[in-house]
């Protein structure tokens, strides 16, 4: 066995005897969020970043499909149904490209039965002329606009891509889904209404002054406040 094909097992399994990323029980260890052209690597980077910032997950590997678009492969320390590795992309999609039309983005393994998974990287494509690849986090954005190689990726530096990549803890799979699940917009009680101004305080810059200072208040509202009492230029 070479070199690429040891991080390969080791990340993402099973992938042989047959090449498929789905087991026979219907559970898996990979998970692959993937943005389509014309979308460019700032899109994805921002799930990139955002999994290692705010969720403090290891860094997923980056990838190019070698037809339409850029991917990120999350890696499962233990393998978890399908569908709840669904659900883990689609809360990525919601918390950090919620901006980006769901049509762009494709997120594997599929919601359906029996789910589908992502085509394996790396591999040539059907017209043999380009090559899906794992590609370093700093040339990413240089493949947006052709998010293949048209040449066969060496082994030796697909496994260097992938020998520094962790797996994901079972533990911090569950921190991180509980984190998006209670900062999802539809899980956040109702900001509280700025209070109306007390009986004879007509002057509104006082009550903006009371706003911004209100701590039970939502930011976004004392933020509003501020700005309403910055100088007019």
């Amino acid at each position: 066995m070479n070199r690429l094909q040891t991080e390969l097992d080791r990340l993402y399994p099973p992938r042989s005897p047959v090449a498929r990323l789905v087991d026979d029980a219907g559970d898996v260890r990979a998970m692959v969020l993937e943005v389509v052209q014309p979308l460019d690597w700032d899109a994805l980077s921002e799930v990139w970043h955002g999994v290692q910032m705010e969720l403090e997950l290891p860094a997923p590997a980056i990838a190019v499909s070698g037809t339409d678009g850029l991917q990120l492969w999350f890696s499962l320390e233990t393998a978890v149904p399908a569908s709840r590795a669904h659900a883990f992309v689609e809360a990525l999609r919601t918390r950090f490209l919620a901006h980006v039309a769901p049509a762009r983005v494709r997120l594997w393994p599929t919601a359906d039965a029996p789910a589908r998974h992502a085509a394996l990287v790396p591999a040539p494509q059907e017209d043999a002329e380009h090559w899906s690849a794992f590609v370093a986090p700093d040339l990413a954005a240089i493949f947006s606009a052709t998010p293949w190689l048209d040449v066969e990726p060496g082994e030796e530096g697909q496994a260097a891509l992938l020998r520094a990549l962790q797996s994901i803890k079972p533990a911090a799979l569950d921190a991180a889904f509980a984190g998006m699940r209670a900062s999802a917009p539809h899980a956040r009680a109702p900001a509280p209404a700025p209070a109306p101004a007390p009986a004879g305080e007509d002057d509104p810059r006082r009550f903006l002054l009371r706003v911004m200072n209100d701590e039970s208040i939502a930011l976004a509202l004392r933020i509003e406040a501020a700005k309403a009492l910055l100088p007019r230029g």
